[in-house]
């Protein structure tokens, strides 16, 4: 048996809590892939694609220790992104999306990850499954 729910005066009040009830429920699950900001899950969750959380996580520290920020990435050549990626599977197309994105993110948006699932999804390799993930884990904090 559940526990009645409280009368609400507003439809906003009765939105709230749901909403507070949904987070009691089911807690927050944190992200498997590592990463250290909003650009790093950025570029772990598009390098998940047809391949393992755990490869990833592997794969993603050489490439942090030579570009963890868009301006860095931005300045790599795509063949050497495609190189420490390559054991996460679509290399080619996964290190001119991740060049791409950083050149964007700097030129149009300051560096930073766009709040809005309008500027994630125009990022090049960024779909709307990688952007419910930037926004749901990331901007929404």
């Amino acid at each position: 048996m559940t526990a009645p729910t409280p009368g609400f005066s507003t439809r906003q009040a009765r939105a709230d809590y749901v909403d507070r009830r949904l987070a009691e429920l089911y807690p927050e699950t944190p992200v498997p892939l590592d990463h250290r900001d909003p650009f790093t899950l950025l570029v772990a969750v598009l390098l998940s694609a047809q391949c393992t959380d755990k490869r990833v996580n592997l794969v993603t520290p050489p490439l942090w220790a030579l570009a963890d920020s868009p301006g860095k990435m931005a300045r790599v050549p795509v063949a050497e992104i495609q190189r420490i990626i390559r054991p996460c599977g679509l290399s080619p197309q996964k290190a001119k999306a991740i060049a791409g994105l950083s050149r964007i993110l700097v030129e149009q948006h300051g560096g930073q990850v766009p709040r809005t699932f309008e500027e994630l999804e125009a990022l090049p390799g960024v779909g709307h499954k990688t952007a419910s993930v930037v926004m749901a884990q990331a901007v929404s904090k």
